[in-house]
C-alpha cells in the first residue's frame, strides 16, 4: 500500500498563498486518482479537490474554485496543491488520499490517506 506524506503547510495571512506537496512511497501513484481533504477544528473532513491518474478529469469543491489548483508529477510520484487567497475558516489539517477514480474521491471513498499536515490561516 503506498505510503502518503504531506508537507507545506505552515502560517500565512490572510489572502496569502501556500503550496502543499504530497510524496507518495512504496508504490506509484500514476494509476491512481490523487485527492486533497481538509478538517478544521470541530468539524468532518472534507473534499477539496482531487485530480485523474493522467490529470484529464480535476475536481474542486465549489468553495475553492479559482483559488485552488491540484497537479501531479507522475515521474516524481507527488501531487500538489497550490492555495491562493486563503481565509481564516481555511484552517484545518490537509490531507493527502489516493482513491480510485476523481468522482469516488469526492465522495469520501479513499483507499489511503496521508497523516496532514496543518494549514493556519491568521486574520
Amino acid at each position: 500500500q503506498v505510503h502518503l506524506v504531506e508537507s507545506g503547510g505552515g502560517l500565512v495571512q490572510t489572502g496569502g498563498s501556500l503550496r502543499l506537496s504530497c510524496a507518495a512511497s512504496g508504490g506509484t501513484i500514476s494509476t491512481s486518482a490523487m485527492g486533497w481533504f481538509r478538517q478544521a477544528p470541530g468539524k468532518e473532513r472534507e473534499f477539496v479537490a482531487a485530480i485523474s491518474p493522467k490529470s484529464i478529469t480535476i475536481l474542486y469543491a465549489d468553495s475553492v474554485k479559482g483559488r485552488f489548483t491540484i497537479s501531479r508529477d507522475n515521474a516524481k510520484n507527488t501531487v500538489y496543491l497550490q492555495m491562493n487567497s486563503l481565509k481564516p475558516e481555511e484552517t484545518a489539517v490537509y490531507f493527502c488520499a489516493v482513491g480510485a477514480s476523481s468522482s469516488q474521491l469526492r465522495s469520501g471513498i479513499v483507499g489511503s490517506w496521508g497523516q496532514g499536515t496543518q494549514v493556519t490561516v491568521s486574520s
